[in-house]
This record gives C-alpha cells, structure tokens and sequence, in this order.
C-alpha cells in the first residue's frame, strides 16, 4: 500500500482555502476515485490526470487508486488542482519521494500531454497559502510572475509534468519546446474569461496617465471640471445631471487619468480580484493604475453586486475596487440593480448569501453617476422643447432612489457648452497632469494626517472622528446647521460635507476646513449658489 500527501488551493470568492491532496494505492482492481466534494471541471481530472502522467513517461500504477480532497466539506471547483492530484499519484507510486512534496502547494491544469497550463486566480491561491505557513509553490510557467507578487515564498515555473518530476527526482530538467513566435499560445486560453475586458466596459488604467483620454479635451465645464478634482482627491462618489451632449461621459471617462497610482497593497487586492474575473492581462501580473468598470445600463443586480451558478463571482463592483464604478444613463438602470449599490457604497465590500455557500467580496470604489434630467433630456434646456409631462419627469429623476443619492457627496449640474467654449475662444482647460498633481499633493496631505489610523482617504472617516477629533475651523459649520435644521442635510449628508470640505481644504492647502470649504461641500453636495469660487484656478 502507497501514500502520499501534498497540497493546493481552493478559491472561494477572492480567498482562498489551503487543501491538502491525498492519494492512496491498494492491491485490487484498477480504478481511479476522486472524494471531497469536487464539481464537474475537476471530477473529469481523473482522466487528464492519467494520460499527462503517462504521456510525462511514468507508469500509471495498476492498483485501486482513492484521491482525496481534504477537508471534505468545502466546495471544490476548477481545474487547478490537477498538478497536485498528479503529484500525489506520483508519491504514492514512489516515483517521487512523497516527503518531496509534503509541504508543497502546486497549481495548474494538466493537458493530456504534460503539459501544464494556467488557471485563473493564482495570486490569491498563493496568498493563501502564504497566511497557512507554506513556503514553496509551483505554478504554470505563464502565472510565475503573479505568484512572484508574494513576499516571503519561493516560486517553481513548470511548463510540463516531465520538468516537475525532474525537479523533484534531481535528474536534469528536459527543455520543453517554447510557441513560435508570432503564434498564438493556447496555453493562454485559461487566464482570460471569453467577453470579459471591453464586452464589460471594464479596463485597468494605462500605465502611463497620458495614455488616456485628457481632461484638456473638455471644453469648458469649471463646475464639472472641480468636481471631478473634489472626487478623484477624496474618492467621494459623484453624480453628473445635464442635458445630452454636454460632456457627463467624456468627463467621467477622464476621472481614471487623475487617480493617483495605486500602492502596493492596494495593487495586490486589485490584482486578485482580476484574476480570480480572468480579465488580467497576461504578461501584466500587477494592475498599478485604478480600473476603471462602466457595465451597460442592461446590467443585472447579480451582474452588478455578483453572483452566478454554485459559490457567486466577482461583479462590477467588485471588479472597480480601488478604482471606478461608472454608471451612465444611470436612471435606465433598474431600480433593484441601482438599490443593490447601497450596502458596499458604506462598507467598501459585498456579502453575498446564496445555497451554496457566503462570500464576502471586496467593493471600495468610486461611484460615478450621470443622468439626464428626464426622458427626452431637454427639461433643464430653455426653449428647447421638451414634451414629458411633469409626473413622468418626477418618475424617471426618481428612479435614483434617496437612499443612493444621500450616499453620493458631490452632484453637478453639467451646462450645456457654450459656443465660445466649443470653439476654444475662452483658452484650453488644465490637461490630466496638472490637475493630477494637485491630487497627489492633496492625497498626500490627507495620508499624513491619517497616518496612524486605518483610513487614508477623507471619504473613509467615520463621521464620529469628524465630529469630535478632525474639527473644522470655528463658526464654519454654521451654514451647514441651518440646512440641517431647514431639512436639507440628513445626519448622513453632514457627515459626508464635513468629509468633502476636508478634501477641499486640502487642495487649498488649508489646516482645517474654514466657512469657504464647508459652503463649497455644500454647493457641490446641494446644488444651492453659495457664492463661493468652483472654476479651475479659483481655489481659495
């Protein structure tokens, strides 16, 4: 009788579970077993298993063969444990040594011929088992470099079984032979999700920020424009309302090239995510720059929040964590979908509850919404002849519920362009660079004073710590309390213009919020003329 034990990862939502392979020979009729409750993709392993081990060039014992997944009681799905199935064999067969691979956590698919391919979610396997104490891993060649993002684990590339049985064996490596240039590798097929990328809306930011689309192209818009300042440097959520035409999408498709670039952590959180989707580019192990989602207003809740068949999948916001969610034509969402956005818009994550199991997903974005004032889009335009009746303009603007817009800070009312702006005789507006640095200095400022705290951003200070250790300057609440008092501000809109005027003060440079930042938060959370500076290059 043979044994052996080595161990893999299985990814529920974005985490992962350390499971531990085991594979037993006894004397009797050949069959193969597989236990622990494995879905379909990795029931049909045994069969690769067998003909990658055969085709490596070691023998397939000819004995009663039981592999089993431990522990029994969580789901297991995927073709990623192959690699580890493998192995076991292999050790209980004694063709390798089965301490060799006790405290190994292997990865990969194995096609019918050796070879081993990538799957999708190496990064959060191989942070998973980092936090279990293992210390070696072996992926696919391909996913090496993603799994190289750990600290603290030594990583084998493999291209085939053969090369895997050698490392462990101390015979020499066999060259396996690489795809020919300007051909396409099949090997790839694995990491990347059929549709998924642009059929999404969904893009990691360029590398470089003036690859994007830059803010110089707009055309006038000074409120817009300073609004997007205000969110970009907070991460507050905003709304853009205006007629067609007058620049929402064009503006929102510029806020990515003014995010700061990501730190490492957040990098990393970013990067699991995206490879658990299987929208990571390959050869790019690392997203450095916020991604930016914009699903179709057809998206479904599920689509949105996450879900799908057995354990859910990352959705929208999911996929925007640490970047931008962007939702145009947002009153044509449905109303559930929109509604479903409250929960991770307060906690920066999504608990998604469903028969096979809970997930909890990651979900800290930036909401970006823009609306047109009514069906037709013409009821803010004078004389341009809008024809909705006043009930269905009350219909479609209340189609955006309280409870979401009381959770965006910041709602601008996008002018149509005027023809001096269109034809450039007013100047060209700051570019993406510009603007980003004033963001940067402002991010920095806000990182320093909340340097000994979890937060790093003013949109994540709980409105307790705004209220009784992060005070605005004397007297300046006062406009803010009369709104309060007059119904205009919920407890929940104060909290969320004491955090935008701090965002303010900081791109002013300001120690504090003073009554010039507090009434600005106000203008852009309210609407209401508050007589303060909003263009570029009128801050304070």
């Amino acid at each position: 009788m043979g044994f052996a034990r080595t161990c893999s990862v299985a990814l529920v939502g974005v985490e992962g579970v350390v499971v531990e392979v085991q594979a037993d020979l006894e004397p009797g009729v050949a069959a193969f077993t597989l236990v622990g409750l494995p879905d379909k993709s990795l029931t049909e392993s045994r069969d690769r298993v067998r003909a990658a081990v055969v085709n490596a060039g070691a023998a397939w014992p000819q004995k009663k063969l039981t592999v089993g997944l431990s522990p029994a009681s969580v789901p297991k799905s995927g073709s990623g444990f192959d690699l580890a199935v493998a192995a076991a064999v292999l050790g209980a067969a004694e063709r390798v040594d089965p301490r060799a691979i006790a405290d190994l956590v292997l990865i990969g698919e194995l096609g019918l011929d050796g070879r081993v391919r990538p799957v999708r979610g190496i990064l959060p396997a191989v942070l998973a088992a980092a936090d279990a104490g293992y210390r070696q891993v072996v992926v696919p060649e391909q996913t090496a470099g993603e799994a190289a993002l750990v600290p603290g684990v030594s990583v084998l590339g493999v291209r085939s079984l053969r090369q895997l049985i050698a490392v462990l064996t101390d015979e020499p490596v066999p060259e396996e032979e690489p795809t020919e240039a300007g051909r396409p590798d099949a090997m790839l097929a694995g990491l990347l999700v059929p549709g998924a990328g642009l059929g999404t809306g969904l893009a990691a930011g360029p590398g470089d920020p003036a690859e994007g689309p830059d803010l110089a192209d707009v055309a006038g818009q000074h409120r817009a424009r300073r609004a997007l300042e205000v969110a970009a440097a907070g991460s507050h959520h905003l709304l853009l309302s205006g007629p067609p035409g007058a620049g929402k999408t064009m503006l929102a498709e510029r806020l990515p090239g003014i995010l700061p670039p990501l730190t490492r952590q957040e990098s990393l959180e970013v990067t699991a995510v995206h490879s658990v989707a299987g929208i990571l580019p390959p050869g790019e192990p690392l997203v450095r720059r916020a991604p930016y989602c914009a699903p179709h207003h057809s998206a479904t809740m599920q689509s949105l929040v996450g879900g799908g068949n057995g354990l859910p999948r990352p959705g929208a916001v999911s996929l925007a964590h640490r970047g931008i969610l962007f939702l145009d034509e947002a009153p044509e969402f449905s109303g559930k979908a929109l509604d479903a956005l409250r929960q991770p818009l307060e906690s920066g994550h999504v608990v998604i509850a469903r028969a096979a199991g809970v997930v909890r997903l990651p979900a800290r974005f930036l909401l970006a919404l823009a609306a047109n004032p009514c069906p037709c889009g013409r009821h803010t335009l004078h004389g341009a002849g809008c024809e909705c009746p006043a009930a269905l303009v009350r219909r479609y603007q209340a189609r955006l519920s309280g409870p979401l817009l009381d959770r965006v800070d910041l709602r601008v009312e996008v002018e149509p362009v005027t023809r001096a702006d269109l034809l450039g005789q007013g100047g060209r507006g700051e570019s993406s660079a510009a603007v980003a640095a004033r963001v940067h200095e402002a991010r920095a400022r806000a990182a320093a004073r909340l340097a000994d705290t979890p937060w790093r951003v003013n949109s994540e200070i709980p409105g307790h710590e705004l209220r009784t250790r992060y005070l605005a300057a004397p007297g300046a609440l006062a406009d803010a309390e009369r709104d309060i008092e007059r119904g205009l501000l919920t407890a929940r809109g104060l909290d969320r213009v004491l955090r935008v005027a701090w965002t303010v003060a900081d791109l002013a440079g300001h120690e504090r919020p003073d009554g010039q930042d507090i009434a600005l938060a106000l203008e852009l959370r309210t609407g209401i003329a508050r007589g303060v500076p909003v263009g570029a290059g009128d801050r304070p």
